[in-house]
């Protein structure tokens, strides 16, 4: 059984998700053992809490090098003896040492269809308005692996969203939440436990059953 952290900073929505999934018995291999915040005060925090998960508070600004937080985040991942890191809404920098520590072992999910509206400065409604300034028919979300490139790494799972006449990036970005994010990330984190991605010239390949 694979030990999961998942790291948030906010409403923990994309955690909720996993958490539903893992009551359902959808993610197998793997089990949530950690759920670590960026911020003291996110709702995630009583996600967790709710659902019997222990967590960790991390403020980026209790460091003063990216250094030192770098191995406070890396000797908390090793206490709880982490195989997976899931990036759920995470806005503190993952630096290049802590992804080449976790190298293959660290999950983001964004919310479109990579490598569009992705990269700097890609994050949170950001992306759902970029869609809709662009006029595009069809968004969707990406799971994949973290890399040192942003949004870059090896892509697991891509859905599509179609976008409706009269969207505002809050209502696309509720849709593609459910009909995308959700569905997505727990599937994701199964496949990964059961030892079923491999990752080969920079593509991830999903084996069958």
């Amino acid at each position: 059984m694979l030990n999961i952290a998942v790291l948030v900073s906010g409403g923990g929505t994309n955690l909720q998700a996993l958490i539903d999934a893992q009551h359902r018995g959808e993610i197998s291999g793997g089990k949530i053992t950690l759920v670590l915040s960026g911020k003291a005060d996110a709702f995630a925090l009583h996600r967790a809490e709710k659902a019997g998960i222990p967590t960790e508070v991390l403020l980026r600004k209790s460091f003063s090098a990216q250094e030192e937080y770098d191995r406070s985040l890396l000797e908390i991942l090793s206490r709880y003896e982490i195989d997976l890191v899931v990036l759920a809404g995470f806005m503190t920098i993952i630096s290049n040492h802590v992804v080449r520590h976790y190298e293959n072992k660290i999950i983001n999910v964004h919310p479109a269809l990579i490598p569009s509206f992705c990269g700097e400065g890609f994050y949170g409604l950001k992306v759902h308005e970029a869609a809709l300034e662009k006029g595009v028919k069809v968004t969707g979300a990406t799971v994949h692996f973290v890399n040192e490139v942003c949004d870059g790494g090896p892509i697991i799972l891509q859905k599509a969203v179609e976008v409706l006449p009269g969207d505002t990036p809050e209502i696309l970005q509720r849709r593609v939440m459910e009909q995308a994010e959700w569905k997505l990330l727990p599937k994701a984190v199964s496949l990964f436990c059961e030892g079923r991605i491999k990752v080969a010239d920079g593509r991830a390949t999903i084996k069958e059953d």
